[in-house]
């Protein structure tokens, strides 16, 4: 199975940061087990464009769309056999403890 990992900040992260994984060994990690097949940073919310239409009007917005003080860091493709698996993995990014991680499964086309 395919998901899509959010990367996120959070409001209120772990205060604890003792013993934060590093970053570059969760990389690695999934790497070598073939569970993460793609994933980069994110610009800042401030360099977001929002792209609407409505009543055969386009839109375009500076920033983003969703009106919060959590914004998405980055992204990870995963492919693990199962939603437990992209959980088990998911959980050992230094994020889980300082941010929020958020795992979508993809839809698979169904032609």
């Amino acid at each position: 199975m395919e998901f899509l990992m959010f990367v996120c900040t959070d409001t209120e992260p772990d205060t604890d940061t003792r013993d934060l994984p590093d970053v570059d060994d969760w990389v690695e990690e999934g790497a070598r087990r073939g569970i993460r097949k793609q994933g980069n940073r994110l610009r800042p919310v401030e360099d977001a464009t929002t792209v609407r239409k409505r009543g055969g009007e386009l839109l375009v917005t500076d920033g983003p769309f969703a009106e919060t003080k959590e914004w998405i860091a980055g992204f990870d493709i995963l492919e693990c056999e199962s939603l437990d698996d992209a959980i088990d993995y998911a959980s050992r990014h230094p994020m889980a403890r300082v941010g929020r991680i958020e795992i979508r499964p993809f839809w698979p086309d169904e032609s």
